[in-house]
């Protein structure tokens, strides 16, 4: 295995880690949201359901955290991949910041072919990793 392939399967893995924690946090969100108004269409006291909604609270909270965390680590491989000499692209649904111009992983407006999560299919769209050609010459 190469060094080369070992940083396009990390990056690969790290995408789909924080892709995974995203998608728990919108999940967590869409749960906590919904659990006071499921309160009141039911009737029942603000009191009902209370440690149910800080439950849901309280994960958002964690999932928070490991998203930062998970930023942190992606920065800290991206850092090692350059220093190694493995530029990787990792082509997702959205524009990296500094990709000047933007790379067209989408990051519109969210609507149509592209969007994250797909709004069609309700999925997340497929990832491609590709390293960067090598060259010398300053962007």
């Amino acid at each position: 295995m190469t060094r080369q392939s070992i940083g396009e399967t990390l990056a690969a893995r790290l995408y789909a880690a924080e892709t995974a924690i995203d998608r728990a946090l919108v999940e967590t969100a869409m749960l906590a949201a919904l659990l006071p108004a499921a309160r009141a269409d039911a009737h029942l006291s603000a009191v009902t359901g209370q440690r149910a909604f800080d439950g849901a609270a309280g994960a958002i909270g964690a999932l928070s955290a490991a998203r930062s965390q998970i930023v942190q680590t992606h920065n800290a491989l991206a850092a090692l991949a350059r220093k190694l000499g493995l530029d990787l692209l990792a082509v997702g649904p959205v524009d990296k910041p500094g990709d000047t111009p933007p790379i067209g992983g989408g990051g519109g407006d969210g609507d149509g072919p592209g969007a994250w999560p797909d709004p069609v299919n309700n999925h997340l769209p497929d990832v491609v990793n590709k390293p960067l050609p090598y060259t010398t010459d300053l962007c």
